[in-house]
């Protein structure tokens, strides 16, 4: 019964944040200057001219009845027909996620498989030197913003290639070699946030567990220092891990929209960027309720593991 109530709570709270979302987006993309007319037909057309362009897209109507009719058929899945193209939204979509897609799962691989192991590392290793040098690392990666850092790359491998290329994406399907040659440097560029930001968590995380009164009697024991990480401190070091990998998924697929448009990769992010400068409302609007769903997603599945994990932070999430 406590199970279906924090169920029905979060999925209450996430279907009002997605309304407000929602709501403020259709709001953003009608009060940007200048209209779709104006992109479409230019400085000089006319009134009428306007006005026929708006009445052949549904841009007539009022704001109201058109955010009613987006809303109702974006709950069936249909996202509404692109202006520029005239394709649905979501075919648009189609052709573009798996870029964004790759681009993400490098990320988060790159968290899992170097932050984590790097926080754990700088948190056993705290007293030496390699814990100072991997904080100051981690004080940099997270300090970068990542189109500073994504310029740097393209203009460096803009004049020395050394193998890779700037651009010219090919689907991993048609050409491996290619694709890894187009998506090593936008993805290590975004990774360095996310490599920084999982590690300083992890050392954190680790630390504090570190001092608990369980570990200092596995030490008593004479368990060695690796069945004591792996036993014992990952387990309960991991509520803080889970969460900041939430955070960086958020954060890639924010971040992916700045690097496909830095390194010219036809994602669904330098879509969505292309579309506000065209005034394609329907194509922004979808862009960033996606986005936001798949955040909360995210956020409730690593609430729900959590408190798997430990049944103490469940409780708690309850009583708030």
């Amino acid at each position: 019964m406590r199970l279906l109530s924090w169920w029905s709570r979060r999925v209450f709270s996430a279907a009002v944040t997605l309304f407000l979302i929602a709501v403020l987006i259709f709001a953003a993309s009608r009060l940007m200057p200048g209209s779709f007319a104006d992109v479409v037909l230019g400085p000089f057309a006319t009134p009428a001219e306007k006005a026929e362009v708006a009445a052949k897209y549904g841009l007539d109507s009022s704001l109201p009845v058109q955010f009613w009719l987006w809303l109702t058929t974006a709950l069936t899945g249909d996202f509404g027909i692109s202006m520029i193209s005239g394709e649905p939204v979501t075919t648009e979509f189609g052709l573009r996620l798996p870029v964004t897609a790759e681009l993400t799962l490098l990320g988060v691989g790159a968290a899992v498989l170097i932050g984590i192991p790097l926080g754990v590392w700088t948190a056993v290793r705290s007293g030496g030197g390699g814990g100072a040098a991997g904080r100051l690392a981690g004080g940099f990666g997270v300090s970068v913003p990542e189109f500073v850092l994504g310029s740097i790359v393209v203009f460096l491998f803009s004049r020395y290639a050394l193998g890779l290329t700037v651009g010219g994406y090919v689907p991993f399907g048609r050409d491996p070699g290619g694709n890894l040659r187009a998506m090593v440097l936008p993805a290590a560029v975004l990774s360095v946030f996310v490599i920084a930001a999982t590690a300083r968590t992890t050392r954190d995380a680790v630390l504090n567990v570190l001092v608990e009164p369980h570990i200092t009697a596995a030490v008593a024991r004479g368990e060695s220092p690796g069945s004591i990480v792996v036993r014992h401190v990952l387990r309960n070091a991991s509520i803080p891990v889970l969460t900041v990998l939430t955070t960086v998924t958020a954060y890639l697929l924010g971040g992916a929209v700045i690097i496909e448009y830095l390194f010219n990769l036809p994602g669904v992010g330098s879509y969505v960027v292309q579309a506000v400068g065209r005034r394609d409302y329907a194509v922004v609007q979808a862009g960033v309720l996606l986005a936001a769903f798949v955040f909360i997603v995210l956020n409730v599945l690593t609430d729900a593991v959590a408190g798997v994990l430990d049944p103490r932070f469940g409780t708690a999430k309850g009583k708030r």
